[in-house]
């Protein structure tokens, strides 16, 4: 189990590596400063996720990776950019943290059944 807590901790770093990639893309005016940022997030992003799936199903980490990012780009756009988040905004994204729950779960207890 503390495999999957590491496992965790790096899919959840690479979502927010990747909502980063895409906040430094509208917050920043210097293309090349800009540009710049997206690379080394995305790269960033790409470790912790390599590093997710050693320790997590495909499963697991591409939903916990994908659920973080688009809560965090969500969230920043409202408080950065003062973008508008509606409320199915928020349905969708209590649906997406719910699916990955259940996603997890259902995937642990698979590989629990068969060990």
């Amino acid at each position: 189990m503390e495999g999957n807590k590491g496992g965790y901790a790096w899919a959840i770093s690479a979502g927010l590596n990747a909502a980063l990639a895409a906040i430094s893309a509208k917050l920043f005016s210097s293309h090349l400063f800009r540009y710049g940022l997206v690379i080394f997030f995305n790269v960033v992003m790409w470790g912790c996720y390599v590093n997710s799936l050693k320790a997590l199903s495909s499963l697991q980490a591409t939903g916990t990776n994908f659920a973080t990012n688009f809560l965090s780009s969500g969230l920043a756009g409202f408080f950065l950019f003062e973008e508008s988040l509606s409320i199915k905004w928020f349905a969708g994204a209590l649906l997406i943290v719910i699916g990955v729950l259940v996603l997890s779960k259902s995937s642990i207890e698979r590989k629990t059944h068969s060990d």
